[in-house]
């Protein structure tokens, strides 16, 4: 089952994927809202879909082409408090992703490849001890944190690089959607389509410069599917320029293509408390296993990035934005 949010000027609607068309569910205007409808009254979320997918049905090949007055949003936020939304991430979880950035690593620190750097001991430690016997706690993966839910942008907008970045660099991944109850207990809602999106040149200076190279923008969806299974999950990432496919590659994700399961990533986050409080959503990023930036692809105003993950809906495109570089520092008022 998969569900898209979009508005007409200030409306909202949230509606049910029946391809290729778009059924408008009654009641509600945002996923966030049927999410706390379906805890409130104790309902199963799909159950409660389905008894709301009573609307109007549009043309979701219109909406998608953006040839309609409806404009696509993310599939998930807390309307008008994006501070409710954590949004971050596990690295190191694919080997792949593993490989490039020992191979950026091993370059700065000026290594050979037979000496381990810390990224690799990290997912050599995932490898031995990431997928625990159920009711176990496995190893703590790599963590990141990117914002708030004002850093999560639509399908279709911008993925601006901003003025103080080294660079700008496309991450194709699932981003598993979390609510938590009021009682402070996490349930996922389920998955989308991820544009993570990091500045890799300023972390292949030095891999303690990770926390600051994942502070940007990222884009999410345009579908939020539920009840999909997130096991062997194939897909495609590409990079457009001025019309031409500038570089594509096959990708794949899910547990069966890790070194963590689910649980023990899941575990990991929400057993700080802080990741608990009630009201709040949390989307999280779960890792790539391939980058242009791999590859020597800079990305550059104009770019369009696609991703895209069979049974995940649609694919992701953004386009990529370029900021005015900062040449002046930002000023601190002092409040003596």
């Amino acid at each position: 089952m998969r569900l898209v949010q979009f508005a007409n000027g200030n409306l909202r609607s949230v509606a049910l994927v029946e391809e290729p068309n778009l059924v408008i569910l009654n009641e509600v205007t945002s996923i966030y809202q049927l999410v706390q409808r379906a805890l409130a009254q104790k309902l199963e979320l799909t159950g409660l879909i389905s008894a709301l997918a009573k609307g109007d049905t549009v043309s979701y090949d219109d909406v998608y082409a953006q040839n309609s007055s409806l404009a696509l949003l993310a599939p998930i936020d807390v309307p008008g408090m994006p501070q409710m939304t954590l949004v971050s991430g596990t690295g190191l979880t694919h080997l792949g992703s593993a490989r490039e950035r020992q191979a950026m690593h091993a370059e700065t620190l000026q290594k050979q490849d037979a000496e381990m750097t810390d990224s690799m001991r990290m997912f050599e430690w995932g490898r031995n001890n990431g997928k625990p016997a159920p009711g176990q706690i496995g190893v703590a993966p790599e963590w990141f944190y990117k914002g708030d839910g004002s850093v999560i942008r639509a399908p279709f907008a911008s993925l601006n690089i901003p003025g103080h970045a080294e660079d700008g660099g496309e991450e194709a991944e699932v981003a598993a959607v979390y609510v938590i109850d009021s009682a402070g207990e996490p349930y996922r809602i389920g998955f989308c389509c991820g544009n993570e999106f990091s500045d890799h040149v300023f972390e292949r200076k030095n891999y303690l410069n990770l926390a600051g190279s994942k502070l940007r923008v990222c884009s999410i969806g345009p579908e939020l599917v539920i009840g999909e299974k997130f096991d062997d999950v194939p897909g495609r990432v590409r990079i457009l320029r001025a019309g031409t496919v500038l570089w594509e590659k096959k990708i794949r994700t899910g547990e069966q293509n890790m070194c963590h399961s689910l649980a023990n990533l899941e575990h990991h986050h929400f057993k700080f408390e802080g990741h608990r409080q009630p009201g709040m959503v949390h989307v999280h990023f779960l890792g790539a296993d391939v980058l242009s930036f791999g590859e020597d692809i800079r990305l550059t105003g104009g770019d369009i990035a696609e991703v895209s993950f069979e049974r995940f809906g649609r694919p992701l495109v953004n386009r990529i934005a370029v900021d005015e570089t900062i040449v002046s520092p930002v000023r601190v008022r002092p409040m003596a």
